[in-house]
Formats: C-alpha cells, structure tokens, sequence
C-alpha cells in the first residue's frame, strides 16, 4: 500500500494495533491512528486521541482525516458484562453511532478514499446463541433475525457505499490471538498471570475450563495481512470473509503447547472461574511485578474484561462437550488470500513475546 493514508480506528486494541504493526513494517504509508487512550507502540504511525462516540470530537477530527485513502474500523465498544453485552440494545446502539460518526467525518475530506475495512466475527453466525451451521459460510449461514451491532454497522456502510467509487470488505475472525492490554478479548494477559500466579506457587499449568468443544483461532499478525489484502484486492471489494489459521483445536490438545511456551509442566483438569479468581490475583500479581521487574501495568488495566472472555473461550462451568465452533475458509481462499499457521505455533509465538517484552514473568 506504498503511497497510501491509512486510517486505523480502534488502534489501541488488539487488531488495531497489529494493522499498525503491519504498515509500520510494511513501510511507505502515511498511518494515523485513532483511539481514547495511545497505544503502546504507534510503529511510526501518528495518534490522534478520539472518543468516538463523540460526533463533535470526530469533527474535530476530521483535519487529520484529510486525503485518507484507507480505514481499518477495528473500534468497539463492549458493555462490562462482557458476554450479556453482545445482544443488550445500547451495546448495539453505541457500537452503531461510533461507525457513523467516524464516516461522517471522514467521508467528507477522503475525496480519494478506496477502501474501508470492517471487523465482525462469529457471532454473524450466532455462535453465542446456538450451534454454528458446520462449517459456517458467508452469504448461507449469517444469523440477521439476532440483533447484533454488526447488522447494524453493515446495513449502514451498504447504504453508504452505494453508488461511490469506494468498496468495502468485511473480515469475520475466529479467536483473535495477539498480545494487547486492556482490552475486552486478549487471552495473553489473563492466562498469563493465571499462569504466574500458578507458577509463584511451585504448581504446573492445570487447565481451568470446562468440557471440550472444536474450534478455531486466528494469529492478529495473520489477520493484519488479510485486512491489508482486502484493501487491495479486486476479489474482495464489497465481500465478507472468514478468517482463521488454517487448523482446528481443543483447548485440552493444545495446553501442552501452552505450557511450554510458559516453561511450566502442563497440570491437571482443575476448573476456576479467572473472573471471580480477580480480586485475589491483585496485589500478588503487584508483588512479581516488582520481583520480576516487569513493564506491564497493575492486573485491572492490564487484562481489562479479557478474564470474562478467557472463561467464555475455555468454556468454564461447562460440563459437556459443545459443538464444533467451525467455519469455512474456502471463499477467502478462492479470492487469493491462503495464509496459514499453526494454532499451536501461534500460542508460542505470543507467550514468548509477552515474555521477551517483560510483560509476563
């Protein structure tokens, strides 16, 4: 994307700061990254703080929009009730305006703007209220009768989009892996420090969640390059894909991987909720912070709501199997874009790094 303005709103979150990571490597765009609070890295983009609720603020804006050739909308709000969150109204609702908001400024000054970028996921499919179509396939099996921010959002681009020069692509990951804090949906920081806090007590890795269920992952890394695929692609334009590694995995057949990677022995099955384990995990994790010398911030900022969403993902107080969580990449494929990675690779990757970067001990 030599030449290009790239816009990245959500840039502080997990995908959004991986597209900043792409670019700044990638090299030859101008980057501008929109979020409340600044990233931990802009990789040579420029922040501009935004709160995009707000359609002064997004007006206020809109100068440092000007001439934006491309948007990445990785921007969410979640309600703090993670999981009852995804069907409450005013999620939806908020979620909706922030998307308006932020075309509505830009769309004005981005005369040239080719392409716009949005994130969904598996819950288009329902996954949250019953069991996913296998496999899940874009165009067959979405699940429009659930109210969802996503209809909302997309409706609205749609209608947007009609008739202009620019196109869109929706992107629908599976679990999104990379290494981010405070956010809603990083399973790094929290099973990372349930690991430390595991570890400080000379006890392996047991596995907290519940019965097994079939699913799929998505490396951030991998999925930066399918979002910069799609601005570029002519097979993509006003298309939906999915996106994921590659593989399928259990939780159970990869904790071996995840242990390793956290130079622990894996242990036993040993059900714990991490969210109600918080209070708990406060001021120890305050204490190797300061043994280890660690960078990371005290355990609220730095897991945000991610320890409601490792008990969701690990299936916590399950007690029997669920069905297979698996879709279809066959479309995404076809178009051109045929990435993989191995999950358990991906684990590795991610724990590692947390480490090397003294986030986790």
């Amino acid at each position: 994307m030599t030449g290009k303005k790239i816009v990245v709103a959500g840039a502080s979150g997990l995908v959004g700061n991986a597209a900043l990571r792409h670019f700044g490597v990638s090299g030859g765009c101008d980057v501008i990254a929109l979020s409340r609070r600044k990233p931990r890295d802009l990789y040579g983009a420029r922040h501009v703080p935004i709160d995009l609720t707000s359609a002064a603020d997004c007006g206020r804006a809109a100068s440092e929009l000007s001439g934006a050739t491309h948007l990445i909308y990785a921007a969410l709000y979640e309600a703090p009730q993670l999981v009852d969150g995804w069907r409450d109204p005013q999620q939806i609702k908020t979620n909706d305006l922030m998307l308006r908001n932020l075309m509505g400024a830009l769309e004005p000054v981005a005369p040239g703007l080719r392409h716009v970028a949005l994130l969904q996921g598996t819950k288009a499919y329902g996954v949250h209220v019953r069991p996913l179509t296998v496999p899940a396939r874009e165009g067959r099996s979405e699940m429009y009768e659930q109210p969802n921010f996503y209809w909302a959002q997309e409706n609205f681009l749609r209608q947007l989009q009609a008739g202009k020069a620019w196109h869109w692509t929706i992107l629908r990951p599976v679990l999104i892996v990379g290494l981010a804090m405070g956010g809603a949906m990083d399973l790094i920081p929290p099973l990372g420090v349930y690991a430390a806090m595991l570890r400080e007590q000379g006890r392996p890795l047991d596995y907290p969640g519940g019965a097994p269920r079939v699913g799929q992952a998505v490396d951030v890394d991998l999925l930066a390059r399918a979002i910069a695929w799609s601005g570029e692609a002519e097979a993509a334009r006003n298309e939906a894909f999915n996106v994921t590694n590659g593989d399928v995995f259990t939780w159970e057949n990869i904790w071996p991987a995840v242990a390793d990677a956290l130079e622990m022995r894996p242990g036993k099955p040993v059900p714990l909720s991490l969210a109600r384990a918080f209070p708990s995990w406060v001021d120890p994790w305050d204490a190797l912070r300061r043994k280890h010398d660690l960078v990371s911030p005290a355990l609220a900022e730095f897991v945000g709501l991610s320890l409601q969403y490792a008990d969701y993902s690990v299936r916590f107080g399950q007690t029997e199997s669920g069905p297979p969580s698996i879709v279809s990449t066959v479309k995404i494929n076809r178009a051109g874009f045929t990435e993989m990675m191995d999950t358990e690779d991906m684990f590795r990757k991610w724990f590692r790094q947390a480490k090397q970067e003294r986030l986790l001990p």
